[in-house]
């Protein structure tokens, strides 16, 4: 079996689409983004919209979604509101201008499936799709560390 390659096979796909896709927003007139930035602005469209919760779905620091958003707000991609439902919360949502880039990419990803299924096969294609929304089950939790072990 071939494990070894799965997390590299993986992570290169993702990198595919994502390049294909700011390709795709670059020739629209799009500005750039970073990969990080890319990532915030998916999980806004897929409705996790607090900052923490971007980050623990991202398995990055609060302080770098922070600055990540604080860029995207700057390009005018995105504003923080108040949380209305708990106000001690921010949340993100896309600004106008956030939308119509959104609808440009998401434009691009049909194109960027339409071309995978083509190149792999629509049969492959909808196979792929339903082993990635597959339930993997529960993720092994890290088992507490000695001291020692931590540097402590």
């Amino acid at each position: 079996m071939r494990t070894n390659q799965l997390i590299i096979a993986l992570f290169q796909r993702f990198c595919w689409l994502d390049e294909g896709l700011q390709a795709r927003l670059h020739d629209r007139g799009w500005p750039d983004v970073s990969r990080p930035q890319s990532m915030v602005m998916t999980n806004i469209v897929s409705g996790i919209v607090r900052p923490s919760d971007i980050a623990r779905n991202l398995g990055v620091s609060r302080q770098a979604i922070h600055s990540t958003i604080g860029q995207l707000v700057e390009l005018g991609i995105l504003q923080l509101e108040v949380d209305p439902t708990d106000r001690r919360h921010m949340i993100a949502s896309l600004t106008d201008l956030g939308a119509r880039m959104r609808r440009d990419a998401q434009q691009a990803m049909d194109e960027l499936a339409e071309q995978l299924a083509d190149k792999l096969g629509h049969d492959r294609f909808a196979a792929l799709l339903e082993t990635l929304e597959a339930d993997w089950g529960e993720n092994i939790a890290r088992k507490a560390e000695p001291a020692k072990a931590r540097g402590g």
